[in-house]
């Protein structure tokens, strides 16, 4: 993508149990996105399916399937990037939590699974164990692009959003000198797992430059990539690195 600014759509989807109907409205939700200038789109976190333990064996599908062929068409037909959130996923017997990015010509540009799935045991407050059903990934996913843009799909609750969402956003935001983009289902009162919402997009200053209520709607925001790299000449952390004291090694 040669623009130097472009803009993002953040889909904040109410799921619903009904997976045709959750798969019908993202697909119309990112129709209505790219008609409004967005160049890449994003789902959340179990866009396809209600998030929760008991859930994820009755909506899991294998790789190309239902949900992420519907991706790949909507992609294709639209002339933009989706990254599709995430869905339960069956692979040789296993579950896992698995979010796929497909480009203007449908392809798919990455695959990748969950590797650090969330459990929380809060007394009094909630108990989810992801891990008491999904599997872990096993390898890290990347796209050699250069990274100017991080989204996280995430599905905040109510105990950890409030207190944690928006400091993880911002400080990744800082950390990297970057636009950090994350987007939440839709909160559901009802639901066995309600998702705290206000999907958010910071900037590489760590200022919040679009952030969503809980309630379903698309969040949109501008990416200045001239911004970003201003801040990173104010404060040049990526050349101050100290590689005679520690290296990135990749292990697999």
């Amino acid at each position: 993508m040669a623009a130097s600014s472009f803009r993002i759509a953040l889909i904040q989807l109410a799921v619903s149990s009904n997976k045709a109907q959750n798969l019908l409205r993202a697909k119309d939700k990112i129709k209505e996105a790219v008609s409004k200038g967005a160049k890449i789109v994003a789902l959340p976190e179990c866009f396809n399916s209600p998030y929760g333990t008991q859930y994820f064996a009755e909506y899991a599908e294998e790789i190309p399937g239902e949900s992420t062929n519907m991706l790949s068409e909507v992609a294709k037909e639209m002339q933009c990037y989706v990254i599709g959130g995430s869905i339960p996923e069956r692979d040789s017997g296993k579950l896992y939590n698995t979010s796929t990015s497909f480009g203007p010509d449908g392809a798919m540009l990455a695959k990748h699974r969950k590797v650090h799935l969330f459990d929380i045991d809060v007394p009094g407050k909630i108990r989810f164990q992801e891990s008491e059903v999904l599997s872990p990934g096993n390898q890290l996913t990347m796209i050699d692009i250069g990274c100017k843009l991080l989204f996280y799909p995430g599905a905040f609750n109510m105990t950890t959003g409030p207190a944690h969402w928006e400091a993880l956003i911002r400080a990744r935001a800082l950390d990297n000198q970057l636009y950090v983009a994350a987007v939440s289902p839709a909160r559901d009162e009802k639901a066995t797992y309600v998702a705290w919402g206000h999907s958010t997009v910071i900037n590489p200053w760590g200022e919040v430059v679009a952030k969503a209520d809980h309630t379903d709607q698309i969040l949109y925001s501008e990416i200045d990539l001239n911004y970003l790299e201003q801040i990173r000449a104010q404060i040049p952390v990526q050349t101050q690195k100290r590689l005679d004291l520690y290296k990135l090694q990749m292990l697999s």
